[in-house]
């Protein structure tokens, strides 16, 4: 059984004088480093078991904490119009070297709050939420999820992955049980479609990803008996 209780972020942190959210520590001066992790597997292959669950093409796909766009990239190819929103500004420039043809917009947010995007009020049909929501605290996951409810369109879906499995040097982290993120996602009209448990495409046996699937505003039927 998972703990309850949230893994203490490893150290250090951020120094005080230091930009950008937290849960972005180490990843600005790792980009490059961090490109050949991400795009070392394919969007099919990270997103094999939720693919039957996003829209056909074409939809508005929004993709937060898009890293370097690999993701967003191959949503494009599919005839998506595709946002990724990524804060670390050396990932979004990594993510237009590596994907310049694809089409994205790119736009530097960050969760909890996504002020630009909520400024310009615009609203999705999928969201994807991919190795990020480790790095928000248990405060700060509530108004996360009061955030991009508000970017999703009646009957839009919100796919999101938590990981679990000890915090690597110098990042922060926290690792929670998913039925804390499905009652919190429930209480701004989030309803559970889906989840499933997947090992790391990493190859690093101490770590495990729960995937999620939300709906907004129709509850999903319940499953055959």
């Amino acid at each position: 059984m998972r703990p309850a209780e949230p893994m203490r972020p490893a150290e250090p942190i951020r120094p005080a004088d230091s930009e950008g959210p937290p849960g972005t520590v180490g990843y600005g001066e790792a980009a490059e480093q961090l490109a050949v992790q991400y795009e070392s597997v394919d969007f099919a292959e990270v997103h094999r078991s939720l693919l039957h669950l996003y829209p056909a093409a074409p939809a508005a796909v929004l993709d937060i904490g898009a890293g370097t766009g690999r993701d967003a990239a191959a949503l494009a190819a599919l005839g998506h119009r595709v946002t990724a929103v990524e804060p670390t500004p050396e990932l979004r420039a990594v993510g237009a070297r590596l994907h310049p043809r694809a089409g994205i917009r790119w736009i530097a947010d960050a969760l909890p709050d996504l002020p630009e995007l909520t400024a310009r009020g615009e609203q999705y049909d999928l969201v994807l939420i991919t190795a990020v929501w480790m790095h928000l605290t248990p405060a700060e996951r509530p108004p996360a999820l009061q955030a991009v409810a508000r970017l999703l369109a009646p009957g839009a879906r919100l796919a999101l992955t938590l990981r679990h499995g000890p915090v690597p040097p110098g990042r922060r982290m926290f690792d929670l049980p998913p039925d804390h993120t499905t009652a919190q996602a429930e209480a701004h009209g989030l309803h559970l479609l889906h989840q499933g448990e997947r090992s790391d495409l990493h190859a690093r046996t101490d770590v495990t990803w729960t995937e999620l699937v939300f709906q907004r505003g129709h509850r999903p039927p319940p499953p055959p008996l």
